[in-house]
């Protein structure tokens, strides 16, 4: 489990002093919890969220053990290193609205006719309750040929849970190279 710290100040010197001690600033909130100022070190909190099987995954912040989900980073725009990060406390039985990442599987046929896969939509944003919450949409692509797409509309949902996408939306498509 990812242990954090719970910031007392969040002024700018502190915040400084925190990042050059290998700290990622966090802002972790959730619908009627109070807002919670923590940092984690940074190496930890890449490996705990690259080796996280679901969508929401736990932290440890204080005395508090919470299941959250990324909302939201931002990265130093010269050193790409991670210097902020949202989490949204992922709570049982309330309905919220979470960003859904889409995975294309397999090869599509348009790449042998000249085609490239343009992938359109990165993530998708869903409402439903945490326990339902999908870990990711798994997109077939091996039918696509030049010219095709595929759709929010064509995108399997599992039930209890509601797209907050227009239908007509080009999630995964074929286009032809140049």
């Amino acid at each position: 489990m990812l242990e954090g710290i719970v910031r007392e100040s969040i002024e700018k010197k502190s915040t400084k002093a925190l990042r050059r001690d290998g700290y990622l600033i966090a802002n972790i909130y959730g619908k009627g919890l109070p807002n919670i100022n923590a940092a984690f070190k940074e190496n930890e909190f890449i490996k705990a969220v690259r080796k996280k099987e679901t969508l929401a995954f736990p932290v440890k912040v204080g005395d508090q053990t919470l299941n959250v989900v990324v909302v939201e980073y931002q990265k130093d725009p010269v050193t790409s290193r991670l210097i902020h990060v949202d989490l949204k406390v992922a709570q049982e039985g309330v309905v919220s609205k979470y960003m859904v990442p889409v995975k294309p599987v397999g090869s599509p046929i348009g790449l042998k006719n000249k085609g490239v896969l343009i992938q359109s939509k990165k993530r998708l944003r869903v409402k439903c309750k945490a326990e339902d919450l999908p870990t990711c949409f798994e997109v077939n692509v091996d039918n696509l040929d030049v010219g095709d797409t595929i759709l929010v509309r064509d995108i399997q949902v599992p039930e209890n849970v509601t797209m907050m996408e227009a239908d007509r939306i080009s999630v995964v498509g074929v286009i032809k190279a140049k």
